[in-house]
């Protein structure tokens, strides 16, 4: 499901691919450099299979396209892992703080810092992944189309926009998530496009939204001929 996904788009143009998979206790990723055809060769040798899972294809932005620096980037629990189209523009900052704080980095990208950052969020409220996101938004500068997956709620995806295209949809069985309409056509065409400053929360056959506020509003469906 993920990888037709992101070949519907390819069009886009990237330098690096991923998946994340929640697999058993926590977010199994591969994820290579180069075109989507190296990553599904990679995923041939090491298959991820499980309920819960996110892709990205990646134009480098802060870090040169390595598989490192290619996303999903995950927390240092492993359990908790995101994608993001955007530029966080005070991640130095942030990443100076959560280093002090002793989380452990991967990666040169700004992306990375934001799974840390929900991570300590999280750790220090014992708030759901929705409420640490909506904490981290406060503390975030520029512009970011986020998707967040954890083991700890398989059942759900947390989404928040703020510039960066989000569309999201569902049928009885699933909850989805895109960066644009294409992907999620062979599923649905009922979609709901996040406006500006939304955070979505997205579950089988259910979509909730909210301001950046944390004010629920209703989501706004829109059908696809």
């Amino acid at each position: 499901v993920i990888i037709e996904g992101m070949r519907k788009l390819e069009y886009r143009g990237y330098d690096s691919a991923g998946v994340a998979v929640l697999t058993g206790s926590e977010m199994g990723v591969v994820k290579r450099a180069g075109r989507i055809d190296r990553l599904t060769a990679a995923l041939e040798d090491e298959r991820l299979s499980g309920p819960l899972g996110i892709g990205h294809t990646r134009w480098a932005t802060h870090g040169p396209p390595t598989d490192e620096n290619a996303h999903p980037h995950r927390d240092c629990s492993g359990r908790l892992a995101i994608v993001h189209n955007g530029i966080i523009e005070n991640h130095d900052v942030l990443r100076a703080r959560l280093a002090r704080e002793g989380h452990n980095f991967s990666s040169e990208t700004d992306t990375e810092i934001v799974a840390h950052l929900i991570e300590s969020i999280i750790s220090s409220r014992v708030c759901s992944l929705r409420d640490a996101v909506l904490a981290a938004i406060d503390e975030l500068e520029g512009s970011f189309a986020l998707v967040c997956v954890s083991a700890a709620e398989p059942d759900v995806i947390v989404v928040a926009r703020q510039e960066p295209p989000i569309i999201v949809g569902t049928t009885e069985t699933s909850g989805l998530v895109a960066s644009d309409i294409p992907a999620l056509l062979s599923y649905t065409r009922d979609i709901v496009p996040l406006d500006n400053h939304q955070v979505a929360e997205v579950r089988a056959g259910e979509i909730r939204v909210f301001g950046f506020d944390g004010i629920e509003a209703t989501p706004e469906v829109a059908h696809v001929e």
